[in-house]
Formats: structure tokens, sequence, C-alpha cells
């Protein structure tokens, strides 16, 4: 089994509704995204996926949709608010934890095609968040 893994820097504010700690208070992160494809065989190029693919696939698609955003679940008494004020917001259907976020970049990936297994999201320099693919998302 071959694999790579790309890095992916973002940037992106959120809050959590319905919890009793720091971060039910509007906050951000620097995260590393880093995203893992695999396959059993190598490509024309001896490649399992090129990191520029990996780059223009899921970099172009968090920087639009995640990068310097506030992530914020869609019935957020702020949402109205940053809204009315042009502030750039993702919404979410539940809290944007960063198992979400890992999750939403998971199936974005898988979507497009490529063979994504994994996609670990570090919220801080001591803490992630993983999304593993299950027996049947996976391209083996």
């Amino acid at each position: 089994m071959y694999s790579v893994t790309k890095h992916i820097d973002f940037c992106y504010g959120h809050r959590l509704l319905d919890y009793d700690g720091i971060c039910k208070h509007p906050h951000g992160h620097n995260a590393l995204a880093e995203i893992e494809v695999r396959t059993g065989s190598l490509d024309s190029r001896n490649m399992v996926c090129d990191f520029t693919d990996i780059k223009r696939i899921v970099k172009s698609w968090i920087d639009r949709e995640l990068d310097h955003k506030m992530l914020l679940r869609h019935d957020d008494p702020l949402v109205k608010a940053l809204q009315q004020l042009g502030e750039p917001v993702y919404l979410t259907d539940s809290n944007p934890t960063v198992e979400r976020i890992a999750k939403l970049i998971f199936d974005y990936a898988a979507a497009q095609g490529l063979p994504v297994v994994r996609v670990k999201v570090w919220e801080t320099p001591t803490s992630f968040a993983e999304y593993v693919a299950s027996t049947n998302e996976r391209h083996d």
C-alpha cells in the first residue's frame, strides 16, 4: 500500500453552542490539515497522487470555504449579525468542532475523486482530531 500526505494551513474562528467551557465564546485557531491519500498501485507517473493535485483540489476549497471565516452552527445567534456586517461565515448543521471540520474536508476530498483515507486537523500545536475512512469509503 502506498500513501502520501499533504499539509494545508488555514485559519478559522468558531464557537460551540450548548457547551459549558471556554469554547462557547468566539475564538480563532491556526489550523493544520493533513490529507492522506492511499492506493495499492502507482499511476503512470509512479505516484499515488501528485501533491499539486491535492493542493489544487483541497487547498482551493479550504481557502474559498473555511480560511479566515467564522464557522458557526446554522442556528447560532451570531450568524445574522455577522452576515449583516458582511463578515465571512461558513455554516454547519452541527457544532463546528475540529472533528466536524476534519470530516468536512474528508468528504470534499472524497467527492472530488481523491483516494483519501484520513484527514487530521490540528486545532492547536498539541491537539488534533481526525476522520479515518470506514471500510466502504476506502479506495484501496
